[in-house]
């Protein structure tokens, strides 16, 4: 099995405190910047960063759904790491400055592959569509902290 990775970038035109804030508030602002991809978005525990439970089911493609139950830490300042019980995923996002009233937000995510073929086709084609559902969810995010 070989780590599959998936990580997407953007400049936000915010503060790159407002920023994780907003990525942080999991019961406000996150399931309003979730796009199509992501249903049956529900906080269990918490729902401001470290300690929250939260859960979804991730579409990525119209035949692969991936029910995610994620525990959210915060393993450094301006870094919210979602690691989920029912798989080997994790996503870790950080925010840093990016310049005056500018930050930087990084998304990435890894889990384990599959073998074979299949492990193949999920390594060269998984992280672009990975890529596009998080470009989609940062230009939300922007969206929602520029106003």
């Amino acid at each position: 099995m070989a780590q599959v990775e998936a990580t997407t970038e953007r400049v936000i035109a915010a503060d790159a405190e407002a920023v994780f804030d907003a990525l942080a508030d999991y019961k406000e602002v996150r399931g309003k910047v979730m796009t199509g991809h992501f249903g049956e978005y529900e906080v269990r525990e918490g729902g401001d960063g470290e300690g929250t439970v939260v859960h979804w089911k991730l579409q990525a493609t119209s035949k692969r759904v991936r029910d995610c139950l994620l525990d959210v830490t915060e393993p450094t300042d301006g870094q919210l790491v979602e690691k989920d019980r029912n798989s080997s995923m994790v996503t870790t996002w950080t925010v840093t400055p990016a310049g005056e009233g500018r930050s930087r937000a990084v998304v990435s995510t890894v889990w384990d592959g599959a073998g074979g073929i299949g492990g193949f086709f999920e390594r060269t084609f998984a992280p672009k569509g990975l890529g596009r559902i998080y470009d989609e969810l940062l230009q939300n995010l922007a969206t929602e902290v520029e106003k």
